[in-house]
């Protein structure tokens, strides 16, 4: 029986070769979404899974009560690390590290500069990330020690044993290797090439020890190690008021116990509580994947149930020699299981095809695992359901027909048997129409937040990391790069200007006690708006004509704004206890997140600088060869290295970039499929209507006139999926635009030029078919009648 089920499958598929390729291209391209789109959300989900103690670990976050709401960060006062350890019996250890940060590593002529993290020495204990070599729990106990991943030991030291090997750190300590990791997985929230003890981070920099008792700078990371995965509550119930007693007066801030599984997915808060981030988007493609299948399943039924004519008398023999309507059922659920399988195997080759593709478009390293349980479980899963679901619907049909009435002709379907093909004919595109509208939105919302006003100038404009001995060489370097004539300005700050490092709060006359507002801060010079390109509006800019400027501070508009000033300049605020002069208002400038307002900000001259901004003049290339000499020459230790700010500020925009990518791509292989579907289903319906089309010729129809009739009925499904899809699109949309604090309107226009577009792909695949049969020869339709 079975072996006569195999024949029979493999006989149709080669009998209706077209109608077979149409279904196992559309499954196979289906299920290649369906991999693609998997592979990426199971990255996303497994973020720090490979961390043994992934069920209690988490890290310390703030809630602050001020701008009139809750919220939420991740820096906190260097005191918390230690206060951890006795806070609470259930907390078993704490450790704190910094924000992750390139240094220089000189070993004999070699210099490389990569990104690392000081840690405590608890850091490995409590993350235990995989060793090659050494002992987690020593290995960063000396402040001279630094611990290698292999890859990065490699790079330095080649085949040689690099254990108890000397590296000079940003040429002004020497560290020992003591420990080799194994290179830390993509997947992981901490990206590093080595880890540095922070014990060495007090010794070299005395800001450090400076915070170690300082309750009111929330500048670093603590991580905590629970007991039990089961106490987070209980013990954030216990630590949350470990800040009121260190708050200022009338700004209460509340500790809070952010989890390791919610890392990756949850890390955007809205008045104190999580309410999604990334988790958005894994939800959003996780239903995308599944609408994809479902549409190739939905074509695999659509012809399968059209074309039941062809099988009906099979059917009819069959019953007629005894087979029983589940044997039925099981030959025509068989015979697309085998379709299905035939589809994932070449859905694999596909994927296997276009994942180096696919990794650049989401910038990941995702792969196939085949050596993997759960990748079986998955093929036979998507095999069996997109099988059976698919053959379901046809294999009931089929199997209802009457022998006696099949046999004595053809079998009459009723007026209503084209009813279910016409439903999901409609809830195919009202997939596409819904993608389609969606890809336009995320271009329109993209475009508003590229075309906002900068506030400043990114042409030639470049930033250099402070460092080595470019905090005492500064003055004569920034004389001898202005008088290079190379460049065109030259400043330092405290961040660069497409990132804010540091938040504060200011005071200012007639402000209500109960209004607490945090201000971006820019710690300068004399030259950072001119280098810049920034509009003073009110006032002035610092100048060393003004002595008195070091004591002086100038706002943004959005501060201004704020504070309601009429005759802002001059104007006494209260910065730290103590009074600063207004001496200038300037344009708002967008150097936080591109999607939402300008915060108020105010700048000081002092001496945090981490970043130098150079403006280049002339020639880009001529200019950065002066620039790069005249570096090396201040700062020789160190390789000249620089990012564009233009460059800089375009990575604001990476993760709504990959979103429209991946909704570009799949909307277009929706609707691939769908117009394969729709495709088939011409074909045979213009094979069904070949003896009407030739009468109608033979009565003096046009051939325009055969093709208008033969699309109007495909035209008519098109425009009542637009109708019921257009409401449920502008709904998703508001929902999804709703997690951007500035966004797109959904303009009107989409939604008729979208259906347009349906109306015209769908009338253009069907013309085709209309075509062939209203060109063909009615003497040869009409020969046996």
């Amino acid at each position: 029986m079975l072996k006569n089920y195999i024949r029979v499958t493999v006989r149709n598929l080669f009998k209706n070769s077209v109608y077979s390729f149409i279904n196992i291209t559309g499954l196979a391209v289906g299920i290649v979404c369906c991999i693609l789109i998997l592979l990426w959300v199971n990255d996303e989900v497994s973020y720090d899974k490979f961390l043994p103690k992934y069920n209690k670990l988490a890290q310390v976050w703030i809630n602050a009560e001020f701008d009139g709401k809750i919220n939420s960060w991740t820096s906190v006062p260097l005191p918390t690390y230690e206060a951890m350890k006795t806070a609470d019996t259930k907390i078993k250890n704490s450790c704190v590290t910094g924000w992750g940060s390139s240094h220089l590593l000189t070993l004999g002529e070699k210099r490389i500069t990569n990104d690392g993290y000081w840690v405590s020495e608890e850091f490995l204990e409590m993350f235990e990330f995989p060793m090659a070599y050494g002992d987690p729990s020593t290995v960063l106990d000396e402040p001279s020690s630094i611990v290698l991943t292999e890859s990065f030991a490699k790079s330095l030291f080649g085949d040689e044993d690099p254990l108890d090997k000397i590296i000079r750190l940003d040429d002004e300590a020497d560290v020992k290797v003591t420990g080799i990791l194994k290179d830390v997985p993509s997947n992981s929230s901490f990206e590093f090439e080595y880890l540095i003890p922070w014990k060495l981070r007090e010794q070299l920099n005395p800001w450090v020890r400076e915070n170690k008792d300082n309750w009111g700078n929330n500048s670093f990371q603590v991580f905590i190690e629970l007991d039990q995965s089961d106490d987070l509550m209980t013990i954030e119930n216990n630590v949350k008021d470990m800040l009121v007693e260190h708050s200022e007066p009338g700004f209460m801030r509340y500790l809070f116990l952010h989890p390791v599984e919610k890392w990756r997915l949850y890390s955007n808060f809205e008045n104190g509580v999580a309410t999604g981030g990334r988790s958005d988007y894994v939800q959003l493609f996780t239903v995308i994947a599944l609408l994809i299948i479902a549409i190739a399943c939905i074509n695999f039924m659509n012809l399968a149930t059209a074309r039941s004519e062809r099988r009906a008398r099979e059917v009819g023999i069959r019953k007629s020699v005894g087979s029983g309507r589940g044997q039925l059922i099981a030959q025509f659920i068989g015979e697309s299981v085998f379709i299905s399988l035939i589809s994932y195997v070449v859905a694999i080759l596909l994927s296997l095809l276009l994942l180096p593709f696919y990794n650049n478009l989401v910038e990941k390293e995702l792969f196939i695992d085949f050596t993997s349980p759960l990748f079986w479980i998955f093929t036979a899963i998507v095999i069996l359901v997109t099988g059976i679901i698919s053959g379901s619907y046809p294999a009931f049909y089929l199997s209802s027909f009457r022998p006696a009435k099949v046999l004595k002709g053809k079998v009459t379907l009723g007026k209503n048997a084209s009813t279910p093909r016409q439903v999901l004919v409609i809830l195919q595109f009202g997939v596409s129409i819904i993608l389609i509208i969606g890809t336009i939105v995320i271009i329109q919302q993209i475009k508003m937040a590229k075309d906002r006003a900068l506030g400043y100038d990114q042409e030639k404009l470049i930033s250099i990391d402070k460092t080595g001995e470019l905090s005492d060489n500064y003055d004569a370097l920034k004389t001898e790069l202005l008088q290079s004539g190379a460049v065109a300005g030259v400043t330092v700050s405290n961040s660069k200007i497409t990132s804010i490092s540091s938040n504060n709060f200011l005071g200012w006359p007639g402000k209500p006690d109960d209004l607490n507002v945090i201000f971006t801060t820019i710690t300068t010079e004399y030259d950072y708006c001119q280098t810049m390109g920034i509009e003073v509006l009110m006032g002035r800019d610092f100048s060393k004509d003004f002595k008195s400027d070091t004591a002086a501070i100038i706002i943004n508009k959005a501060g201004l704004d704020l504070m309601g000033l009429e005759d802002p300049i001059g104007t006494q605020l209260d910065l730290w206890g103590s009074k600063r002069e207004l001496i200038g208002v300037v344009d708002n400038v967008l150097m936080g997140s591109v999607y939402s307002e300008v915060k108020p900000l105010f700048m000081i001259i002092d001496d945090w600088g981490g970043s130098i901004t150079v403006r280049l003049s002339g020639d880009i290339q001529n200019s950065l060869a002066t620039v790069k000499s005249i570096f090396e020459k201040h700062n020789p230790a160190y390789p000249f290295e620089y990012d564009f700010v233009d460059v800089d500020y375009q990575k604001k925009f990476t993760t709504i970039n990959m979103t429209s990518r991946l909704a570009n791509l799949f909307a277009i292989l929706t609707i691939f499929i769908t117009g394969l579907g729709l495709f088939g289903l011409a074909a045979y319906t213009a094979e069904q209507r070949t003896k009407e089309i030739g009468i109608r010729k033979v009565l003096g129809a046009s051939v325009g006139g055969l093709i208008q009739l033969m699309s109007y009925d495909f035209s008519k499904l098109v425009i009542i999926s637009f109708l019921l899809s257009s409401p449920l699109a502008w709904y998703l949309l508001n929902s999804y635009l709703e997690r951007y604090p500035l966004r797109t309107e959904i303009m009107w226009w989409i939604f008729p030029l979208t259906g347009l577009i349906a109306l015209i792909f769908a009338i253009a695949i069907v013309s085709t078919q209309a075509l062939k049969a209203a060109t063909a020869n009615p003497v040869k339709s009409l020969r046996n009648e």
